[in-house]
């Protein structure tokens, strides 16, 4: 039984390493990054949303979570696609670098006022919407122009 179970395993493992995406490549970097922004934005969304109990101190950490995260995928964007990648976003990522290079500010812009908002303490979930809504709002804004779903 051990045997079949370490075969079981052995398979598994070498059967989810094909296809993947090298999560050292630009892509496999940018593609965890992006993972673990939309965590972090989902957990602060939803304590404002009520699915998650708000817990101030966890709000601000995750709001500060964001905000460094926010400033890490761009530089996972080779200045040219490379070859053979497949990928999410549009090859506009490439072709409109100064209209990318925008909108990774006003995400940044948007993850530094949601910090900001933290700030004013008792923090008040309700003075927070605004904030959080404008972050989301700029995560949208590239997918639109960006993201091939």
């Amino acid at each position: 039984m051990k045997l079949k179970t370490l075969s079981l395993v052995v398979l598994a493992l070498a059967l989810s390493g094909c296809g993947g995406v090298d999560p050292n490549s630009p892509q496999g970097q940018r593609q965890s990054i992006f993972k673990q922004m939309l965590k972090v934005s989902e957990d602060l969304g939803g304590m404002l949303r009520g699915r998650l109990a708000f817990k101030d101190q966890a709000f601000v950490d995750g709001a500060a979570k964001l905000d460094q995260l926010t400033r890490t995928p761009w530089q996972h964007f080779p200045q040219v696609r490379d070859d053979g990648e497949e990928s999410r976003a549009k090859d506009d990522v490439w072709q409109r670098q100064a209209r990318f290079q925008e909108l990774a500010r006003a995400m940044e812009t948007s993850t530094a006022a949601l910090v900001a908002a933290t700030a004013a303490k008792p923090l008040k979930p309700d003075a927070l919407v605004a904030p959080m809504q404008r972050v989301e709002d700029s995560c949208k804004a590239c997918h639109e122009e960006f993201r091939a779903f």
